[in-house]
């Protein structure tokens, strides 16, 4: 399975911090280390038989693309330092870029989920996921081409509400003032290429919202399943990104 992931927002949630500093690069603590974001979110996706990366990136985010750059150099400076453990830990992130094929691909504008979604369209199989780069998991669940994972939360205003039955969705909402219910979609989507189409027929307000695209796939009669999940840390705001932090430390 392909795996495009978006990191192209402006995090302004996460202001002032994410003025320079990408909200996807902030550090967590992850198995004894301090992990950018997207450096977790991409271990979780590799250790799930991912191999194939389209990372979309907008201004100001260069820096996510060096961070993928391997540079042996360090590790063997770190190693004569004897700074082992850190070495290790660089090594075997390394180790999984260089086992992967990774593309950079430009959003020059924000514009929105859905439009960073469809800026990989030249670069996609006919089966990808799509994933958030600022909200992690515990473990990441099999699904199929058209789901997507939900969560329950208290209040689903910010989010893309799911109305179901069963597990079949029924209709998605962006941000409703007055949700249908308290389930909300946890931005990792497994799709087929119907979905770019469904994107370029979409409403653009000032932003394109990729769940325009899956209201108008469900209009047209494709079924989408979704894949309950507990577990969710929403890394693009404050109360997420210490929440995190509050449940897992270093020591």
């Amino acid at each position: 399975m392909q795996a495009v992931i978006t990191a192209a927002g402006l995090g302004t949630r996460m202001l002032p911090a994410s003025k320079e500093i990408p909200k996807e690069m902030l550090p967590i603590p992850r198995n004894g280390e301090l992990k950018p974001v997207i450096h977790v979110i991409f271990e979780m996706l590799y250790d799930a038989g991912v191999r194939d990366f389209i990372i979309v990136v907008g201004r100001g985010k260069r820096v996510i693309e060096d961070y993928f750059t391997p540079d042996w150099e360090f590790v063997d400076y770190l190693e004569q330092r004897g700074k082992v453990k850190q070495a290790k830990g660089l090594r075997e992130f390394y180790s999984r870029v260089e086992g992967s094929n990774i593309a950079f691909v430009n959003q020059p504008q924000p514009r929105g989920f859905g439009d960073a979604v469809l800026r990989a369209e030249p670069f996609t199989e006919e089966e990808f996921m799509v994933v958030g780069a600022d909200t992690v998991i515990q473990g990441i669940p099999q699904i199929r081409a058209n789901s997507f994972l939900i969560t329950e939360v208290e209040d689903p205003r910010p989010y893309g509400v799911v109305t179901l039955e069963g597990d079949r969705v029924l209709e998605v909402e962006e941000k409703p003032v007055n949700p249908r219910s308290r389930k909300v979609i946890v931005p990792y989507y497994a799709f087929t290429r119907e979905i770019f189409r469904a994107l370029r027929d979409s409403p653009v307000h000032e932003e394109l919202q990729l769940t325009e695209g899956i209201r108008l796939m469900l209009r047209r009669g494709i079924p989408f399943r979704a894949v309950e999940v507990r577990e969710v840390y929403d890394l693009g705001n404050i109360e997420g990104y210490l929440d995190y932090l509050r449940r897992f430390s270093l020591h």
